[in-house]
């Protein structure tokens, strides 16, 4: 069907007057007859080419509908039109079905509307409708209605158009905005009307003297400084808007802060444009001096005109930067472009003229619309985009393709300045591929090569310490030394000069490293780099053949040893080594004295001084960064001292427990002589039984080279708890102790987080650091109460809106608001004082004694003191009330000041009676619960309970009650007289006939007064004691945290207008963001998402219950799970409290206490004095200059268009905040000539009239996600963030209302010094979440807590090595902002993107601090499989990391200490990790050597009979690799800090019976394999967990897949060497012996088998195993191929689960091939032990074994081929032919038992020997695939692993089938994974039963 156009749409205006459409079809139905009714259009899924143009008109279309229908046409039909404008021959996608959907909507609606019209034409119906509303909507509707009105106005007539003409000066007065209105109208708003923002516009806004461009479209004056910017260089409009408010908001910010403040707050003052400068031109500057270039920042001569340059450099730097897009991650690529855009902006300026060209400096470029973006951005983004290409997603050698690091380094050489200005683009660096008329650069300064020798070349310093003291042990060992002292006798001494051989051995090796490994960055270097490499090697080669020669001469002479034999003389003898050494020493002097001077260190290195850079050029090559990176001297000395200590302890024992007994057992083994060998030994004429010797000492030197990790665990646990301890950690962690000092926290809240006006300074002494850090406490003052008061209402509140606590404990918690509290006794929260009354009755009533004695006892405990003085309070005020009557007033008076007499007498025990307290207090109770519920049908019980009140004060407890009762009998007389009364009856009091009450009941309805009657009652009434409440275990400890984090250290809090400002970041990509109502309440694979939660969280489900009750719709319930999971919308809620703190912070910064008291409504209602503005829009404003929160939804745009309800859900949040902003990158099609292009652009959206509205938008120069995804999705939003910090939070976080309130305290540490540096990371602490889930989510959350509390603590201080590890951590904004940004986004290098941004932060001298005062919450995987994946993720980035340019600059160029910490702290810790894995293999495989050669028992029999004990306990104790568990003890310390040690060691405990070793032994297993495997053959990648709490099943199939290669495969290596080796050693060694020596090995491989099934939920359940049985029957048969993906079928999983290899370079495969070639040794070793070899030790028996693995692989070729052949046709025949194969096999058997003497035991000595073999085949094969798989033989190799797979598939399911029918393994296996849930009497069984296999 053809499409439904106008004729000449692009022409025809809409209709101005009555006549019918032309292009309408007419229509016969009466408009008369129909009735028409508003139908909104949808406007939100649009083609992509359209969005932008049409969306608004449709949006306000919808809108307005029902006002006006004919207004809402027009804006349709104008949208029409538009969008034939923007794609007239419907090329787009989709284009031409939403016209032809428009254009029958408008048909229908033409004549209605019409027909509805009130003016005569439908401009005038435009015109009246504008008119009166235009004020009444949203700015930007109006702005969307008034371009339809010239629309329309452009074809009407003169008179029409007329009236329109004062509508034009209207165009500019709308428009959609951010943060500050800057449209005309926008003055009037509060924030426009602070004056910090009135001094920065007006700044901003100052173009007087410009010149204006040459664009005769140009030629008018400009708005401000950003537009006459754009009007020369040819920026964005979007960029322009943006950036223009990011540096009117970054200015006027520094001006609210300025101290002293300037006079003219209205007047920008020039600290601020210099402060700014300083910030934004840091970078740059220091750039220009690294490349000996002048600064193109000029500033005029002329005072007035300084500043205006000075915002007008800033504004270009900004706009350079903010439509930089992926050119922001290249930060000295930026310095470029501005170097010679600010050459062109001074030549504008002063009118220069070019010393080139002879003319005026003008633009290179020019101010066309997007030509900077065209010719500035684009060619470089084209070099990048094209580079990034050239991985192939991760699959390329690095080396092989320029990353962002190298495209920028290229940039820190003059070199750049070739490419010149304009751009050639034929320069090299645009080349991405050689030709002849360009060259490919290639790297620059770095390449990044798959080797394991990055280690030892980045920390080649601690390798060669390690290895030189290794040495020096062995030397000392086998002199038998054993003081220190005896090191100076001359022989010893000149031996242990030796070690300098070694160090000049390792050197050569170190600078042959580097010279092979920087090769492929050669074309990129200059010739004095070129001249550094090739003397270092020289002077290396010289000196590595120096001294072994002048070694060799002096031992040769052996001068000292000959002439001073026997006298002191020879203690001063020097030999010519000696001074060859001394002369090798003198190069190293020099650096010692700079290592004991940092500054001068820094200062040599950053100097441009010749000699300075001579000495840089020959220590360190000459980089832009690394320079300067040295700690104060205090730094220095405090992490020496730590790794002196460490490292003296480790050489202890390495000396006396590892080397000294190896050295004399290897001198007793030199001594063996070996006569005969179990087999044909392959070194016969090797002396001193080397190869014992090496089986011996290699685990022993794993363990060596590892042991520092264990000690340095050790170490930091001790001293990470002492300043834990200092620190205030943990002092507060049970609300008992919250109770006990409670008192005490209004004056530490008011010390910490309440702004002082005049903050004194004391002076520095033992005693104030005593008193602040370690013996930190408070005095309640009075005037602390009230703020306090309102934060923690606010506090509790937040508990209760996010259901942690009940109403009723919301009541207890509440702390009374008065005017009282300032001046009168404190009242406390509830909990505090609960029974604390009824005890004080009790013990009064009890009590023998004087009064004093009473009342000290009273005042032991604070609380119960003041719960007797409020009641009595209370009490007494109520009374005032509820009594009216003279009598009666007058007898309450009495008694009140009989009572307050005798206490101040102190004979209140003598002038009353106290045990008939308890009666009265009863009666009290009873009273107040009448007054509370204020019933006027109560009154009668109110009199009776009055009356036997004062019956039992006056009668019961009153000495003098007589005078009491005479006082009311005479009053009672007189009344009688007086009114005439002689009646019989008596009159009562409080009971009065007269026609006046005497009691005023029911009691005014008095909102103070309802709540001093409540709180009476519940003081009078609670049964609960503090420690019960609250009941919910989260609120106990966020109150616990809070209360002992206002004891810690922290900066003082300034008020909200001087406070640092701060945006937050959060990354989403396609998670959850709500919880949908499907997967809430589905119960199709098992039990609800709700249902779950309910049970998880029962209190809160009940407090959600109680809260909302039958209000609680479908949508609350989704929120509340959602609250509750790691969803979008709990970490948004959480992030939110920032905005809730800030306004109710500025609130206090200038509230009164009558303020305050009022609550929260003195917010919402209050005003200012002298001002019409609210005082709540005044908060807000402030809120909104000091708090951004964007999210940067990478695929929204997409989303929305698809229909996907999590784009409906990310609006709803925008809704629900609307302070909160989204980024989303908008991928849509653009015709340009007659075909679609794609275009990128970066669009940030706010709420609007419950729609998303676009703010700004950005054209990018291409896609923007070309390198890891996650840095790049920051990246594209980080322009529109604002303020001076920046917090990146993942999307799986939470925050916490008492945490937001410290924010400002936090922001302050950017101001403070730490060391040599400012603040450029703020680390912050996180509490896992997620750690009640299950035991394995508590093992991860107890792994993760202790590396964010006492983990991070020791490495930021002391040891100065805490780098950015993810979130939550707080960003110095404008210093990363000109650095490269906050994470690195090259693809696989920068897999783990977070921390390099930490790495580039240091080597650019930042500093990164970490402060424990603050905690933001965070989820971690709960199920094993998803921990396997975090960790895979997690180890894949720490192999790219050791890879890294990054950690090569800091492993050379800090100290050697620091360098230490940065090595086991990052990628140390996992190659220790694979180091201590490695050790148990060389461990065993040197036992299998020993053993199989019969070496060990020949070593064993020698040394029993020469009773060497040393070496028989060498052969026999080397047990101890599994000293790893270590590593756990920080976790043990932290715990103990923060929950108490008993507490600690209890949870301990019980984690070890949770099998938490089992877990972490496990985890071992999972860093070795990904680490080896990554560095080796690459593969790292990104793999997605899921964030939902997963207890269900994982079947057998899934968890073969995922642990086949990394844990089975070792753990059956494992176990075949564990067996071979109890085989073989039997006949010799005891069982004992046995199991002491190899239980760990045993344990590891047994753990590396079954884990994955202990920890699998119901994975013992008899109907489950049944299930994963078929499943993993069918996944084995299953053919793979094209398509078929890995989880469907074993062909396509096993070729996936190599596909690393294919890809690998030449030296990895061949260390894979080598590495393969262990698994012979079995075969080697074994067949000369077999029955049928008949003790034959000739290499023959081991030839002819072969022949069984070639008859193996020749009947499996057979098979396959008779499968091939006869399998489908013959089926009968096949098996035939399988049956006769079969048949042979046994034949050969039999032959082979009755003449070769083959036995049962050599069939199963066969097995442990072929099947390794088997395998070893196997994995060389898969290295060789490529060239072998085109031949024959691959079907038979594939059919062999194929078995392989099934067999070990087979062996692993067997036990655990077994296990299956004992109906009680499952239970305790249930027990184990959720103890902490049966803890709390959660049913979990029902919730693993309902979790079936989906199919």
């Amino acid at each position: 069907m053809a499409e439904i156009v106008p004729e000449d749409a692009s022409q025809f205006p809409i209709r101005a007057s009555s006549t019918p459409s032309p292009w309408h079809p007419s229509t016969s139905t009466s408009t008369s007859d129909l009735e028409y009714v508003a139908e909104p259009f949808d406007s939100e899924k649009l083609p992509s080419t359209l969005v932008s143009g049409i969306r608004p008109f449709l949006r306000v279309a919808n809108q307005i509908e029902s006002e006006s229908p004919r207004v809402a046409y027009i804006c349709r039909f104008h949208a029409f039109e538009k969008a034939h404008l923007l794609d007239p021959h419907s090329s787009g996608r989709g284009v031409r079905q939403f016209k032809t959907a428009l254009l029958q909507r408008l048909e229908k609606d033409d004549n209605i509307t019409f027909m509805k019209r009130k003016e005569k034409s439908d401009a005038r119906e435009l015109k009246s409708f504008y008119d009166k509303k235009k004020l009444a909507y949203t700015p930007e509707t109006a702005s969307v209605l008034f371009e339809v009105l010239k629309a329309v106005l452009a074809g009407t007539g003169p008179e029409i158009l007329a009236s329109g003409e004062n509508n034009k000066e209207n165009s500019g007065l709308y428009g959609p905005y951010n943060i500050l209105p800057l449209h005309p109208r926008g003055g009037q708003q509060v924030i426009m009307l602070f004056p910090e923002i009135k001094a920065a516009v007006s700044a901003v806004c100052n173009v007087r003297g410009l010149p204006l461009a040459n664009s005769s479209h140009k030629t008018s004056t400009h708005a401000d400084l950003l537009e006459w910017l754009e009007s020369w260089f040819g920026f964005q409009k979007g960029n322009v808007a943006n950036q223009r408010e990011h540096i009117i908001l970054l200015l006027a910010n520094i001006q609210s802060r300025l101290n002293p403040k300037p006079t003219s707050m209205s007047k920008l003052d020039d600290r601020v444009v210099n402060e700014l400068m300083g910030k934004l031109f840091k970078n740059y500057v220091t750039w220009c001096k690294f490349l000996g270039r002048k600064s193109n920042i000029w500033l005029p001569s002329v005072k007035q005109e300084v500043q205006q340059y000075k915002i007008l450099y800033s504004s270009l730097y900004l706009l350079i930067w903010g439509e930089a897009s992926n050119l922001r991650l290249m930060p000295e690529c930026l310095c470029y472009i501005f170097h010679n855009m600010a050459y062109e902006l001074y030549g504008v300026l002063s009118g220069a003229v070019s010393l080139n060209t002879g003319e005026k400096v003008l633009p290179a470029y020019g101010g066309e619309c997007e030509s900077f973006l065209k010719n500035v951005i684009t060619p470089i983004y084209d070099v990048i985009y094209e580079e990034a290409q050239k991985n192939r997603n991760g699959v390329s050698d690095h080396s092989m393709w320029r990353n962002y690091d190298d495209l920028n380094e290229f940039f820190w050489s003059n070199d750049c300045f070739k490419i010149g200005w304009p751009m050639r683009l034929d320069n090299d660096f645009f080349c991405t591929s050689s030709s002849s008329e360009q060259e490919w650069l290639g790297k620059t300064n770095f390449v990044e090569i798959r080797s394991f020798w990055h280690l030892f070349r980045s920390f080649d310093r601690m390798w060669t310490f390690f290895v030189l003291a290794l040495q020096v042990m062995i030397i000392m060992a086998w002199h038998n030394l054993e003081m220190p002292l005896q090191l100076i006798d001359p022989v010893i001494f000149e031996d242990v000069l030796s070690i300098f051989i070694t160090n000049a051995v390792l050197r050569l090796i170190q600078v042959t490293l580097d010279i092979a490994f920087t090769w492929k960055a050669k074309n990129t270097m200059n010739f004095s780099q070129k001249l550094r490499f090739a003397v270092k090697l020289i002077v290396a080669a010289a000196w590595a053949v120096t001294l072994p020669v002048s070694y060799a001469n002096s031992r040769k002479s052996s001068v000292c040893s000959t002439k001073y034999p026997n006298n002191n003389a020879g203690l001063f003898c020097l030999s010519q080594y000696m001074l060859v050494v001394a002369v090798y020493l003198t190069s190293n002097v020099i650096g010692m004295a700079l290592f004991l001077v940092p500054a001068a260190s820094n200062y040599i290195e950053t100097s441009n001084w010749r000699i300075c850079k001579v000495l840089s050029w020959w220590c360190q090559n000459q980089l832009y960064v690394g320079r300067g990176t040295q700690e104060g001297l205090m730094s220095l000395l405090k992490y020496t001292i730590f790794w002196v200590i460490l490292l003296s302890s480790k050489f202890l024992f390495g000396y006396y427990f590892e080397i000294k007994p190896l050295v004399e057992s290897t001198k007793q083994i030199t001594k063996v002589d070996v006569n005969g060998y179990d087999w044909q030994e392959l070194f016969p004429q090797a002396k001193s039984n080397a190869g014992a010797i090496l089986a011996i000492w290699a685990p022993i030197l794993l363990v060596y080279f590892m042991d520092t990790q264990i000690w340095y665990s050790i170490f930091c646990t001790i001293f990470g708890g002492m300043y834990g301890i200092i620190h205030h950690i943990g002092e507060i962690r049970t609300m008992g102790m919250v109770r006990s000092r409670f008192h005490t926290l209004p004056s530490a809240f008011n010390d910490s987080l309440v702004p002082h006006s005049k903050p004194k300074e004391k002076k520095r002494t033992l005693r104030s650091f005593l008193e602040n850090r370690i013996f930190k406490d408070s005095k309640v003052k009075g005037n602390d109460l009230t703020k306090f008061a309102l934060v923690w209402n606010q506090i509790i509140d937040s508990f209760r809106s996010e259901d942690l606590i009940s109403n009723r404990e919301m009541e207890l918690m509440t702390m009374p608001l008065s005017l009282d509290l300032s001046c009168g006794p404190a009242r406390w929260p509830l909990f505090l004082l609960a029974t604390k009354f009824s005890t004080a009755v009790n013990m009064a009533a009890a009590f023998v004694g004087k009064y004093e004695q009473l009342l000290r006892k009273i005042k032991k405990d604070d609380y119960m003191l003041c719960a007797i003085e409020e009641c009595y309070n209370s009490v007494k005020s109520i009374f005032k009330i509820l009594v009216i009557g003279d009598l009666e007033k007058s007898v309450v008076g009495d008694i009140f000041d009989k009572v307050e007499t005798s206490i101040q007498n102190s004979s209140l025990l003598v002038d009353f009676k106290m045990k008939a307290l308890p009666s009265l207090r009863d009666k009290f109770a009873q009273l107040v619960q009448l007054l509370f519920d204020n019933k006027q049908a109560q009154k009668d019980k109110v009199v009776i309970l009055l009356q036997d009140i004062f019956e039992i004060l006056i009668k019961d407890m009153m000495i003098d009650g007589h005078r009491v009762l005479d006082a009311i009998s005479y009053s009672h007389i007189m009344k009688r007289i007086e009114d005439d009364l002689f009646g019989d009856h008596e009159w009562d009091l409080f009971a009065s006939l007269v026609p006046n009450s005497v009691i005023r009941f029911p009691l005014p309805d008095s909102g103070s007064l309802k709540e001093l009657v409540k709180r009476l009652y519940l003081l009078l009434t609670a049964k609960e004691t503090a420690m019960d409440i609250p009941t919910n275990i989260e609120a106990r400890r966020r109150i616990s945290f809070l209360a002992t984090s206002l004891f810690m250290n922290m900066p003082s809090a300034p008020k909200v207008r001087n406070m640092l400002s701060f945006s937050v970041m959060t990354p989403y990509f396609m998670e959850e963001v709500n919880f949908s109502e499907e997967d809430l309440h589905s119960s199709e694979d098992g039990t609800s998402i709700l249902t779950y939660m309910q049970k998880i969280y029962p209190d809160e489900w009940k407090n959600f219950l109680e809260r909302l009750g039958p209000k609680a719709t479908s949508e609350e319930q989704r929120y509340w799970a959602s609250f509750r999971g790691q969803t979008l919308s709990r970490t948004v809620r959480g992030m939110m409290y920032y905005r809730k703190a800030l306004k109710l912070q500025a609130f206090l910064d200038r509230a009164s206490d009558q303020e305050i008291c009022k609550g929260h409504i003195a917010i919402e209602r209050g005003h200012k004095k002298n001002s019409q503005q609210p005082l709540s829009a005044e908060l807000d404003a402030l809120a909104d200059m000091k708090f951004t929160y964007v999210i940067s939804c990478q695929k929204f745009a997409a989303q929305k268009s698809s229909g996907d309800p999590r784009a409906k859900d990310i609006i709803d949040l925008m809704i629900r905040y609307p302070s909160l902003r989204i980024a989303y990158i908008e991928e849509k099609e653009e015709i340009v000539g007659s075909s679609p292009r794609k275009v990128y652009s970066s669009v940030l959206i706010k709420a609007e009239n419950n729609l998303d509205q676009e703010i700004y938008r950005i054209k990018l120069p291409g896609e923007p996600i070309i390198g890891e995804g996650k840095p790049e999705n920051q990246n594209h939003a980080i322009i529109f963030t604002r303020g001076d910090a920046l917090q990146t939070i993942d999307m799986n976080q939470d925050n916490y209302l008492e945490e937001a309130y410290k924010m400002r305290n936090v922001l302050e540490e950017f101001l403070r010094r730490h060391g040599e540096h400012a603040p450029t990371i703020l680390g912050l602490r996180e509490h896992i979440f997620t750690g009640s889930v299950s035991s394995l989510a508590g093992f991860m959350s107890y792994q993760e807590t202790s590396f964010v509390t006492i983990g991070q603590r020791f490495l930021s201080n002391p040891l100065r090595v805490r780098f950015h590890y993810g979130h939550p951590d707080i960003f110095d904004r404008l210093f990363h902002l000109t650095r490269g940004g906050i994470s690195k986004a090259s693809k696989t290098i920068n897999l783990s993107e977070d921390v390099f941004a930490g790495y580039n932060s240091t080597l650019r001298q930042g500093c990164i601090t970490y402060n424990e005062y603050i905690q933001v919450g965070k989820g971690r995987d709960v199920g094993l499989n998803q921990i396997s994946k975090f960790e895979a993720k997690v180890t894949n980035g720490n192999s790219e990391q050791a890879l890294s340019r990054d950690i090569y600059r800091l492993g050379r160029r800090f100290d050697f200490f620091r360098m230490l910490s940065c090595y086991f702290t990052t990628v140390g810790f996992y190659f220790n990790n694979l180091i201590s894995i490695l050790g148990v293999y060389v461990f065993l495989y040197g036992q299998l050597y020993l053993i199989l050669s019969g070496l060990e028992k020949e070593l064993l029999t020698e040394a029993r009979t020469q009773n060497m004990k040393s070496l028989e306990t060498a052969l026999a104790s080397q047990s101890f690799l599994q000293l790893g568990l270590l590593t756990g003890l920080p976790m043990v310390m932290e715990l103990g800090l923060e929950k108490g040690f008993r507490a600690a060691l209890n949870d301990f405990i019980l984690m070890q019976l949770q099998m938490a070793s089992v877990f972490f032994t496990f985890s071992l297993g999972t860093k070795a394999h990904y680490f080896g495997r990554t560095i080796l053959h690459g593969g790292a990648k990104y793999r997605p967990t899921g964030r939902k709490f997963v207890v269900f099943h994982a079947n057998f199939t899934e968890n073969y897949q995922l642990y086949s290669r990394s844990h089975f495969v070792k753990g059956f290596e494992l176990v075949f060497l564990l067996v071979v080796y109890n085989l073989f050693r039997r006949s010799y060694e005891s069982r004992v012996a046995y199991l002491i020596i190899t239980y760990s090995s045993w344990f590891m491989a047994l753990t590396w088998l079954f884990t994955p099934f202990l920890f699998n939920p119901s994975g013992f359940g008899w109907q489950k195993i049944v299930e994963d049985w078929e499943d993993w029957k069918r996944w084995m048969k299953n053919q793979g191929g094209i398509g078929v993906l890995p989880d469907k079928s074993w062909e396509s999983w096993w070729d996936a689960e190599h596909a690393h290899l294919r890809h690998s370079g030449l030296s990895s495969r061949i260390f894979e091939v080598l590495l393969s070639l262990r698994f012979f040794i079995y075969q080697y070793g074994l067949v000369y032990h077999l029955d049928i070899s008949q003790e034959n030790k000739t290499f023959v028996v081991y030839m002819l074994s072969w022949l069984v693995i070639v008859a193996i692989v020749a009947l499996v070729k057979a098979v396959d081929e008779g499968r091939r052949w006869l399998s489908a046709k013959y089926h009968l025949l096949f098996r035939f032919f399988k049956l006769l194969i079969l048949l042979g096999v046994i034949a050969c058997i039999i032959v082979l038992s009755s003449i070769c003497r083959l036995s049962m035991m050599d069939l199963i000595i066969c097995c442990f020997a072929f099947i390794p073999t088997g395998w070893g085949l196997l994995s060389i094969v898969q290295v060789l695939r490529p060239k072998i798989e085109e031949y024959g033989i691959w079907e038979p190799i594939k059919v062999i692993a194929h078995a392989y797979d099934y067999g070990m598939g087979s062996v692993l399911f067997a036990p655990i089938a077994a296990l299956a029918w004992i109906p009680v393994i499952s239970a305790i296996q249930t027990r184990v994974l959720f103890n902490q849930a049966f803890n709390r009497q959660l049913q979990i069984q029902p919730i693993l039963a309902g979790k079936s296999k989906y199919r």
